[in-house]
C-alpha cells in the first residue's frame, strides 16, 4: 500500500482494510475495518485530517482532500462512485455519492442519501437523510426510497467483501494470451438499479 507519512503524521489503517498500491494516503487519515480504497485515489490529510469509517468505499481515481484545518468524514458504509472528489465535505451513514461527482467545502451530506453521478454539490449546503440529489448545481429531487436504499446497501455489501478478497488474490501478473471462458464467470449476482 501506498501510505505517506507528513510532518510526522502517518496514516492509520484497519488491518481489515485494502488500500491499492496504486492509490496515495498521505498524512492524517483514519481508515476503519473493511474499507476499499481503489487504484488512482488520493486521499491527502495534509491540511487537516480524514476519517474514512468502517464499511467505506473509495472506488478508482476519487480525491479526498480539503482546507486548512478542516477534518473531511465519511461516516459508515459511505460508497463513493469513481472519480468523485469530497473536497471538505461529511457525507452520511450509508450514502452514495455516484461517479464524477463533486462535494464541496461545509457540505454535510445526510444520511441514506444518493447523490447522482456529475452532481456538484455548492459549499456550505446541508442535505437531509434520505434524499436523492442530481445536478449541477445539485438539488433535492425526491426522498430515496426503500427500493434504492436496499439497491445501495447491497453494493455497498459487495465492496465490503472486496478488501479481504484483494489481499487474499490480488497480484501482479502477465497476460495470458487467449481467453479461457470458465476464468471470466462472477460468482455476485447483483444489477444495477432500475426504475419501476
Amino acid at each position: 500500500m501506498a501510505c505517506y507519512e507528513f510532518n510526522g503524521i502517518k496514516p492509520v489503517v484497519h488491518p481489515s482494510s485494502f488500500i491499492h498500491p496504486q492509490a496515495a494516503v498521505t498524512g492524517n487519515v483514519v481508515i476503519g475495518k473493511d474499507v476499499y480504497i481503489g487504484p488512482g485515489c488520493a486521499l491527502r490529510g495534509d491540511w487537516g485530517k480524514i476519517i474514512i469509517s468502517d464499511g467505506c468505499n473509495v472506488q478508482e481515481n476519487c480525491t479526498v482532500h480539503m482546507f486548512p484545518g478542516v477534518t473531511v468524514l465519511l461516516k459508515e458504509n459511505a460508497h463513493i462512485g469513481h472519480g468523485a472528489i469530497i473536497h471538505g465535505a461529511t457525507i452520511g451513514r450509508n450514502s452514495l455519492v455516484g461517479m464524477n461527482a463533486v462535494i464541496m467545502d461545509e457540505v454535510e451530506l445526510g444520511d441514506e442519501c444518493i447523490v447522482g453521478a456529475l452532481s456538484f454539490i455548492r459549499q456550505g449546503e446541508k442535505i437531509p437523510a434520505r434524499s436523492l440529489v442530481a445536478g449541477n448545481p445539485a438539488r433535492i429531487i425526491k426522498p430515496v426510497s426503500d427500493e434504492m436504499m436496499n439497491w445501495k446497501s447491497e453494493g455497498t455489501s459487495i465492496y465490503q467483501q472486496l478488501p479481504q478478497q484483494c489481499q487474499e488474490t490480488l497480484k501482479i501478473c502477465e497476460p495470458l494470451n487467449e481467453v479461457i471462458p470458465q476464468q471470466f464467470t462472477s460468482p455476485i449476482d447483483y444489477k444495477p438499479f432500475k426504475k419501476s
